[in-house]
């Protein structure tokens, strides 16, 4: 049985929870945890813009992880081999898959529409995101896939739920990334744009992180589509 530690809760009224409208699901990349991100969505939240939205960082689970000789970190989902990616870890996927539905259901029993709930990740949260988000059975938002791919290519056409082709996503990626390679990301990015997903794209001049730049689109995304 997988544990999964309470998520981290961010907004500016946690005493008024009926000021918020909204809700952003933000899921941390391998080997980190919901605090991870924590100084980047307090930022935010200075933007008094975003002071209808509730910022939820879940914590992945702790596993042994398979491409780091099986230590164990908090991970969505185990890593086999190197990339190209052969063979990936299609049951951790759709568990994490199911535990971030939990989350969204959490959030529409507080009252939050599903249309006010965006998906966003890095890396492989962010992996997880676009997964979840396409298969989910009711419009959400959008999505931020930050420094990730599509997983699970082969699956998306059979699996994908027509509530959300078109939902808005926000893919954006370092041309330095060495991690998972650009090209590994245009993949993706070319497999949605096939299934006709609305991708907004965006490359900076970074490694596997964030830059300020991409800090200020994704203000201008989250503005765009839960203002």
């Amino acid at each position: 049985m997988t544990t999964y530690q309470p998520p981290l809760e961010l907004s500016l009224h946690t005493s008024n929870p009926s000021k918020i409208s909204a809700s952003v699901i933000w899921m941390h990349g391998l080997g980190a945890d919901g605090y991870d991100f924590e100084p980047i969505v307090q930022r935010i939240l200075e933007n008094p813009a975003f002071s209808h939205i509730r910022f939820i960082l879940p914590h992945a689970p702790d596993m042994a992880v398979t491409r780091n000789n099986g230590y164990i970190m908090p991970a969505w989902y185990d890593i086999y081999g190197q990339i190209p990616v052969l063979q990936e870890d299609e049951a951790g996927i759709k568990a994490s898959e199911n535990y971030i539905n939990t989350l969204i259901n959490n959030e529409i029993n507080k009252g939050i529409n599903p249309e006010r709930i965006l998906l966003a990740g890095f890396s492989q949260g962010g992996a997880i995101a676009l997964h979840t988000a396409l298969r989910y059975p009711q419009k959400l938002a959008g999505v931020m896939a930050l420094s990730t791919y599509v997983p699970l290519h082969a699956l998306l056409s059979k699996e994908a739920n027509v509530a959300n082709v078109n939902t808005p996503i926000f893919m954006a990626h370092g041309i330095f990334d060495d991690i998972i390679p650009l090209s590994m990301a245009e993949k993706s990015r070319n497999l949605l744009q096939t299934c006709q997903y609305s991708v907004s794209w965006h490359q900076y001049n970074m490694a596997h992180s964030l830059c300020e730049q991409e800090i200020i689109d994704i203000e201008s995304f989250l503005t765009q589509v839960l203002s």
